[in-house]
């Protein structure tokens, strides 16, 4: 019996790592029925981290209105999971309490469903107008819940608030000169504040941040300058927007007691810098996504249990096998001598001994099209990949 692992990420903006498994799980019970499949969507913090992770440890999905990037109302569902339901190496990485009750919970949090970039239409990305107040909203209400710990998966981001939203729903307040509120601390908004106020609740859980970026806060390679164009920052914006954020940062840093080097620290740019604000603000620490969900998945046992193992994304290539996501399965698979399939959108890789690659679009095929197509151009080329002996 052929025991096969299915460990998809997501196809960016065509399918989420579960129908990515899907997709290729339907094509192989079509023409090899008797194998065993077992499915492990992956996540690093972004699109379906939270739905992924609360699922694998059979965890509560918990929907809740709150305010959306540019502030309209959205629903966003973050799971809670027993305590004893999660693997005891993420345990680990999470700094749980042994003498937490097993009945005990942790909130799994996706930022993207609060403050992402996917919820909002080309014309209304803009990173002076975008809040990651609701993402906040989620934290606060997580915690009301009774959350011993909160884990916040930060891909996908719309905003380049450095989490103030955020802190707004947490207790946190802003003021002008004249000690007026900023009720919206958006960076539009930001040459108006001149002092913070407030603090978070008491005994409340702590948080740590699913992240693989180590993009400090500000420079070359900060949160402005590497992901702002792709939520709408214009070049001619760049140099105000980074010196507002030093400003604010310098400015939370001073209020909470914190040094301003914060800023300087890898990872504090992730998500347009809510890393900063709530490692600030909250004490929240970062965690390697990738590393934490392989080890949620306890996926180093389901590859070692394969025979064979398909992964794959929207694009693979020569980096894809030094980083995370499926070139890290691909990776481990290979040096357990498993056979490794990998199925993309796009191939700019070189195959290795026991390394299979698939390019699942077909030539000539517009990308507009191929995004919609995804799904059954997945399920025809593991179809047709399968349907031969190995």
């Amino acid at each position: 019996m052929t025991r096969v692992l299915l460990a998809f990420d997501k196809f960016k903006d065509a399918m989420i790592a579960s129908q990515a498994c899907e997709a290729a799980a339907s094509a192989l019970r079509e023409v090899q029925p008797t194998w065993t499949l077992e499915s492990a969507p992956l996540a690093d913090g972004g699109e379906g981290f939270a739905t992924i992770l609360t699922q694998a440890a059979r965890g509560t999905d918990v929907t809740k209105a709150v305010a959306g990037p540019r502030g309209a109302v959205v629903d966003a569902t973050f799971g809670l999971v027993r305590v004893e339901d999660i693997p005891v190496s993420a345990r680990t990485m999470l700094r749980l309490d042994p003498a937490l009750a097993p009945d005990a919970h942790v909130a799994v949090i996706e930022m993207a469903t609060a403050s992402g970039l996917a919820l909002l239409a080309q014309d209304q990305r803009d990173p002076w107008q975008t809040t990651t107040v609701g993402t906040g909203e989620l934290m606060r209400q997580a915690a009301e819940s009774g959350a011993v710990a909160i884990l916040l998966g930060v891909g996908g981001s719309a905003t380049n608030d450095l989490g103030l939203g955020a802190l707004t729903a947490l207790g946190f307040s802003f003021f002008d000169e004249n000690g007026r509120a900023v009720a919206l601390p958006v960076p539009a908004n930001w040459s108006r504040i001149t002092a913070v106020r407030g603090k978070v609740p008491e005994h409340f859980p702590p948080v740590y941040i699913a992240c693989d970026v180590t993009n400090p806060l500000l420079g070359a390679r900060g949160a402005a300058a590497v992901y702002g164009p792709q939520k709408g920052l214009r070049a001619e914006d760049h140099a105000r927007i980074e010196n507002e954020s030093e400003r604010l940062a310098n400015l939370l840093c001073a209020h909470v007691g914190r040094s301003a080097d914060l800023k300087n620290e890898p990872g504090s740019g992730a998500a347009g810098g809510i890393a900063f604000g709530l490692m600030a603000a909250v004490g929240a620490k970062l965690l390697p996504g990738f590393e934490l969900v392989s080890a949620w998945l306890d996926l180093e046992r389901k590859i070692a249990a394969a025979d064979l193992v398909i992964t794959g994304e929207g694009r693979f290539d020569e980096s894809s096998l030094e980083g995370k996501g499926p070139g890290a399965v691909a990776a481990r698979a290979l040096a357990r001598g498993k056979i490794v399939h990998v199925f993309a959108g796009q191939v700019a890789s070189v195959a290795r001994p026991g390394l299979s690659l698939h390019a699942i679009t077909p030539g000539g095929m517009p990308l507009s099209e191929a995004l919609r197509q995804a799904a059954p151009n997945l399920h025809a080329a593991t179809r047709a990949t399968f349907s031969l002996p190995l």
